[in-house]
């Protein structure tokens, strides 16, 4: 490999090996894959290792034991100097590290807790928030002015046959999709509950007005959409004499970067 290498959102160096990058090998397993080298500065220069040949033996079952996963291990060269690429391919399922869940998010090595670790292994297993049954929120805890106003909105707009909103309730919930499992889910709680905080904190909006008539309804309904409603922290607005600001708490797909 001639010139001097270049570090990117999926590779990653280090002089020398520590245990601790065991973590590093997990974070690409639940991203899109990656390589560790193994005998390259920070600066991308290699230096290599003394103890490559000990280093291929022992990583294989090293990773196996703490991550349960298998990766490619490669023998490289560079002006006279051994180093070491571990190749990491990105798993469907999801990998801990002893116990700890890491995920690499572009030069970073996050590890996931909480709401971040639960949304993770949900959506390994194909399952948002928004679809997960809510077996206290029910029928009797709907909004019939909210649905009534829904089916409105709906028919005016064409969106709907107005057939299906001549149905019950419960079956109209059954052909929008906002059911699972015979339980009502998160989504039908945020859209038809008068009051949803009672079953999810943060299922607000905070807007602070600072003198202006400005108004933004596509990036207020933006960030209202794609809130993560499951950390439990609500969408800020902060109007400003010269500015807006809207924050919410929400993540690009695992396939994308910034």
């Amino acid at each position: 490999m001639g010139g001097q290498l270049t570090e990117k959102q999926n590779v990653e160096w280090k002089a020398v090996w520590k245990d601790e990058y065991l973590a590093w090998i997990c974070g690409f397993a639940n991203a899109q894959g990656g390589r560790l080298y193994i005998g390259i500065d920070d600066r991308g220069n290699v230096v290599g290792v003394s103890n490559a040949h000990k280093l291929l033996e022992n990583l294989p079952n090293k990773i196996r034991d703490a991550l349960g996963i298998i990766v490619n291990i490669n023998l490289l060269q560079k002006d006279g100097k051994d180093y070491i690429e571990i190749e990491v391919d990105p798993y469907p399922i999801s990998i801990s590290c002893k116990g700890i869940y890491y995920f690499r998010s572009g030069s970073a090595n996050q590890k996931l807790t909480g709401p971040e670790l639960e949304n993770f292994i949900l959506r390994r297993h194909g399952v948002s928030w928004d679809h997960m049954p809510l077996p206290t929120f029910t029928m009797d805890d709907v909004d019939k002015g909210t649905v009534e106003r829904f089916k409105q909105l709906a028919a005016k707009k064409g969106r709907i046959h107005k057939d299906v909103l001549e149905e019950p309730a419960d079956m109209l919930m059954e052909k929008l999709h906002l059911t699972n499992s015979g339980y009502l889910t998160n989504a039908a709680m945020l859209l038809f509950s008068s009051d949803p905080e009672k079953w999810q904190l943060g299922a607000y909006t905070k807007i602070g007005y600072f003198e202006t008539d400005e108004a933004l309804r596509e990036a207020l309904l933006n960030a209202l959409c794609h809130s993560d409603y499951s950390t439990g922290i609500p969408v800020q607005v902060s109007i400003y004499e010269d500015k807006l600001y809207i924050a919410n708490i929400g993540r690009l797909p695992e396939n994308w970067t910034a």
